[in-house]
């Protein structure tokens, strides 16, 4: 199932670089560039759950389902 996300909008919102991100969660910067453009349908369990831990927000209100 394909996943849009928010995260490029958050991220800027936060004043968070892709680089800061980046290395907070352990993955490259290209991991992070990956997502945000949205090149991969759905990042792993893992990463998204990181991601949201990261900016103290629920995987439902960064990556959305699409049906």
């Amino acid at each position: 199932m394909d996943v849009h996300n928010k995260l490029r909008e958050i991220r800027r919102e936060k004043d968070v670089t892709q680089q800061k991100l980046a290395t907070a969660l352990g993955v490259s910067r290209q991991t992070i560039i990956t997502v945000e453009k949205g090149h991969v349908k759905r990042p792993s369990d893992e990463l998204m759950l990181s991601i949201a831990n990261y900016f103290d927000l629920k995987v439902s209100d960064i990556f959305l389902r699409l049906l």
